[in-house]
């Protein structure tokens, strides 16, 4: 995805530090073990509003609920192992 966007830089798992960001384009969050409870109290809803692409790993029903209660538009983008391969099944909300 960040290769489409023309950024050239490493793109690396966020788990450990949440967010990380990518020439104020890109917004890579991982929310597995904190959940949404984390992501608000760290005042990471209000980055959504910024121009860019934000892909969150990880979201559940419930975070999902929240975005659409906010006014939000986003898609779910479900990865599911196939023998050696991944099926990517791409959802508008």
């Amino acid at each position: 995805f960040a290769l489409s966007l023309g950024l050239n830089e490493d793109v690396t798992s966020s788990t450990f530090s949440v967010m990380n960001v990518y020439a104020d384009l890109l917004y890579h969050y991982d929310i597995y073990s904190d959940g949404k409870e984390e992501f608000m109290k760290l005042g990471l809803l209000e980055n959504l509003e910024k121009e860019g692409y934000h892909i969150i790993e990880w979201a559940d029903e419930k975070f999902e609920n929240l975005l659409s209660g906010l006014g939000f538009d986003y898609i779910v983008i479900e990865i599911e192992p196939y023998k050696n391969k991944r099926i990517y099944k791409v959802k508008n909300a």
